[in-house]
């Protein structure tokens, strides 16, 4: 088994240069599946999520070139298959994205039930039902294997999503570039890897518009063609190294970021009494003060993001005073804060709740990541405490941080990546 183990207690220093969106990528890959033509897709995060989807693609028959360091070009003409059913669609929760794509391609899709974090019990998919169905797409759910199946093309409609739902609406859009007629989503999701995902489409000769608002209206075309795209910076990353130096304190550059898409983030930062700055295409979070309370409510973009909550609801245990934070988008969110209590961090859980008394300080302890978000939350934690923290569970973090290690390593945090022997391999030692 493979630990991070963290040397806390030493304020960060200096820049880290942000990632492409993870959620903006693991769209955009499915999304070549409509694409007749080689797309070449720039600043690709380098994370297990990414691997998995490029895999997933070769094993239906895609073409898939790695040609730099955060480069990749896709070529899906020749893909036939309508059937994703692999052992890694169950591991990414972004991969119900190739549901969308393949039935927008082929008027079929058979695709088996994502898995990734387990933190809100079973995710519904009634909603992107809902829109495959008023494009006239007979849906059915049989052994964790999802086929959706058209009489010919998917039809334009207008579709009101019933709960803003950032996967309904990515899988709507899919379906409907290729779909005859218009398609309209009301209530649609807003949020940055959306627009983003409209950009991509658009660039690759789709007709997407209003991406970022309320309604998306897509006009089907009868074709899209290869290009070029770069994937926007990853607003999550960039929160989360935002965060980490807010509570271990120094000051660091997050660089190669859109400003923009951080207000919700650096807006509650300030309450705190944390000191940020917004350049062009950088922020400096600097922190020599001690921390203050605020209240918190996760929303839909441009509200706080819900892939924030576990960051910051680490660092406000070590803020003066009481702080509320209510998770308003997924349920059970808060495994990760029996770890926290391991490390002298008192919260009180209560439905989408939690009550945070500040303490002066966090104490190292071996910790479990149970999730991506929280597994950020604890090395955030581990950096922030005195002593020596164990995390495992690390497969989860690196599902979306490109060489977290490394990154914070060049800020001066004492953490690295340990192999530990696990009791089985210990006694085949000794046997031996």
């Amino acid at each position: 088994m493979t630990k991070y183990v963290i040397n806390g207690g030493k304020p960060l220093f200096g820049e880290v240069e942000i990632s492409g969106a993870k959620n903006a990528a693991v769209a955009i890959i499915p999304a070549a599946l409509l694409v007749d033509g080689v797309c070449r897709i720039d600043n690709i995060p380098r994370i297990s999520d990414v691997t998995m989807l490029l895999g997933i693609l070769r094993q239906m028959g895609a073409r898939v070139s790695v040609t730099g360091r955060n480069a990749v070009e896709i070529d899906c003409s020749r893909v036939d298959r309508t059937q994703a059913t692999f052992d890694d669609m169950r591991r990414i929760r972004a991969s119900y994205y190739l549901l969308g794509a393949l039935l927008g391609r082929h008027g079929r899709a058979s695709v088996a039930m994502p898995g990734g974090c387990n933190f809100g019990g079973v995710r519904p998919i009634d909603q992107h039902i809902k829109g495959f169905t008023a494009m006239g797409a007979t849906v059915n759910i049989r052994n964790g294997i999802v086929t959706a199946e058209t009489s010919g093309h998917a039809t334009g409609s207008t579709i009101y999503i019933d709960v803003v739902s950032v996967g309904a609406t990515i899988n709507i859009m899919l379906t409907s570039v290729l779909a005859e007629g218009r398609t309209v989503i009301e209530n649609a999701a807003k949020e940055p890897h959306i627009v983003d995902l409209a950009n991509f489409l658009n660039s690759m000769g789709a007709d997407v518009r209003g991406a970022g608002t309320n309604m998306i209206k897509i006009n089907g075309v009868k074709r899209l063609s290869g290009g070029s795209y770069s994937i926007i910076p990853d607003q999550i990353e960039a929160g989360t190294y935002m965060v980490a130096a807010a509570g271990a304190g120094g000051s660091v550059a997050v660089r190669n970021v859109i400003p923009k898409h951080l207000v919700s983030i650096s807006g509650k930062l300030r309450e705190m009494g944390v000191d940020v700055f917004e350049g062009e295409d950088a922020v400096v979070v600097s922190r020599d003060t001690p921390l203050r309370r605020t209240n918190i409510k996760t929303q839909p973009y441009p509200g706080f993001p819900t892939d924030m909550q576990p960051q910051i609801s680490t660092v406000l245990c070590l803020a003066r005073g009481t702080s509320i934070v209510t998770e308003g988008v997924w349920d059970n969110r808060f495994k990760y804060v029996d770890e926290l209590a391991k490390m002298g961090g008192n919260i009180q859980v209560g439905g989408r709740t939690a009550i945070i008394e500040g303490v002066p300080a966090l104490t190292g302890a071996p910790l479990k990541s149970c999730d991506l978000r929280a597994g950020a939350a604890l090395v955030i934690a581990g950096l922030c405490a005195g002593g020596v923290t164990e995390i495992e569970g690390i497969e989860y973090i690196e599902r979306g941080y490109e060489d977290i290690i490394g990154k914070l390593r060049k800020l001066g945090a004492d953490i690295k990546s340990v192999y530990f022997p696990d009791n089985a391999e210990l006694t085949a030692r000794g046997a031996s």
